[in-house]
């Protein structure tokens, strides 16, 4: 992690201010309320942290996470709050919605909200849920009542108490059915992990309130892909008892994409001449279209983007550097720093249905020698090309600062990472 943020600072102040450091390794956590925590910045910025690594630098570091346990209070520890996600490489089931459904655009899925409608729409939920006459329920925020659980310690390994006493908690949606009422979690960005509390205090609060089982969903949505995934709590009462069931993706447009279909983009591919922007390091390519999309709803600067995605500083300064190397991008400068916004060929890109889109991103890898060359290759041969065999074609590929042979290595790892890419849209 690099690059303080606000938050950085202001938890720096706080942990000083408190000895909090102090008192978890004498007491195991420590207690803060929110009116501390304001004098710094708003609690409301300074205490959700949906990805592990957008913890501040001081909690990264020390294997800390925080949770709430009221209204006005949270508490610090070496707690095992983040679950990495599986690995959702599966086959993508087909789903259409009604022929009566007209407000709907299944390739323009701008908000969280409305991939939960779309997938309700057309089925996707019932299907995965298995239930019958599902109905959307409750949504939004309320008190969670009392409940105390265990949770899991990261350095010492035994499990902690914690006692919750009226704490805000937040449903993105709910469906009821004949056998189940079911919670989900909806993101329509990418991300390695998720912060467990999402779906176990919400669990907890509905599971004592209705008598049918309750299951826990979290769905992400991305580039017209509905990612699914079940979880339960083996011990309902063990906030790290969480455990995935069950994983499916769905699509409700087509996503046939065949080997002659990318035959024919890289024969017709137009290499262009470098841009003066650094090669690429960002290895995984659907980050970037989910990136795009991101913006494509509002601009943001380096440090909105840094708070509100699964990226450290770094990150997004590789990421947000590529989709600009493949004109996806544009930036321009603000007091904020950088502001970054979907250019105009990514718009159209963005606005294309699923195979066109695909396409399209393709297209603009393929416009690239270094990407052109080694999917010849690749193809060829049946074989990604050696790290070596890619350094040789990056190196007669005049790359804009791009010297060092280590330099040269660690770019190559991108190359694979976005040909392997395209390789796996390949599905006829």
């Amino acid at each position: 992690m690099c690059n303080r943020t606000l938050n950085d600072e202001a938890w720096e102040k706080l942990f000083e201010e408190h000895n909090i450091l102090g008192r978890i390794e004498s007491e195991g956590y420590f207690v803060i309320s929110a009116s501390k925590i304001k004098e710094y910045r708003e609690p409301r910025l300074m205490a959700k942290f949906d990805h592990r690594i957008n913890l501040p630098r001081i909690f990264y570091d020390n294997s800390l996470a925080i949770l709430p346990i009221s209204r006005g209070d949270y508490v610090i520890a070496h707690f095992d709050a983040y679950h990495s996600f599986e690995p959702f490489d599966g086959p993508v089931e087909r789903v259409s919605l009604p022929a009566h459904i007209q407000s709907l655009d299944s390739h323009d899925i701008p908000s969280e909200a409305i991939a939960l409608n779309c997938a309700n729409a057309a089925g996707i939920l019932a299907d995965f849920t298995e239930d019958e006459d599902i109905y959307a329920t409750v949504s939004g925020r309320k008190g969670s009542g009392k409940f105390s659980f265990l949770i899991g310690d990261t350095v010492t390994g035994r499990p902690w108490r914690v006692n919750v006493d009226n704490a805000q908690i937040e449903v993105d949606a709910a469906y009821e059915g004949v056998s189940y009422l079911t919670l989900l979690e909806a993101k329509n960005d990418l991300s390695e992990d998720f912060l467990v509390r999402q779906l176990y205090y919400p669990f907890r609060v509905w599971k004592n309130s209705v008598t049918k089982p309750v299951k826990t969903v979290f769905l992400v949505y991305s580039n017209g892909i509905y990612r699914l995934f079940e979880y339960v709590f083996e011990n309902p009462k063990d906030y790290s008892s969480l455990r995935l069931v069950k994983q499916q993706n769905y699509s409700i447009e087509d996503t046939t994409i065949s080997a002659e279909d990318i035959q024919a983009v890289l024969a017709g591919a137009q290499v262009l001449d470098e841009p003066a922007i650094p090669f690429p390091q960002a290895d995984s390519f659907e980050r970037i279209i989910n990136l795009c999309e991101l913006l494509n709803e509002r601009e943001l600067s380096r440090a909105n983007v840094t708070e509100n995605y699964d990226f450290d500083a770094r990150q997004t300064n590789y990421y947000t550097d590529a989709a600009r190397y493949l004109g996806l991008l544009d930036k321009e400068s603000s007091n904020e720093g950088p502001l970054y916004s979907v250019s105009e060929t990514g718009r159209q890109i963005l606005g294309l249905e699923f195979k066109p889109r695909q396409l399209a991103y393709c297209r603009c890898i393929l416009s690239h020698k270094v990407f052109h060359d080694t999917l010849r290759l690749y193809l060829q041969s049946g074989v990604m090309p050696s790290t070596g065999e890619i350094v040789s074609i990056m190196k007669q590929s005049r790359l804009y600062q791009v010297n060092s042979d280590s330099t040269f290595e660690r770019r190559a790892s991108t190359v694979k990472g976005w040909l392997n890419w395209i390789v796996s849209i390949i599905n006829d």
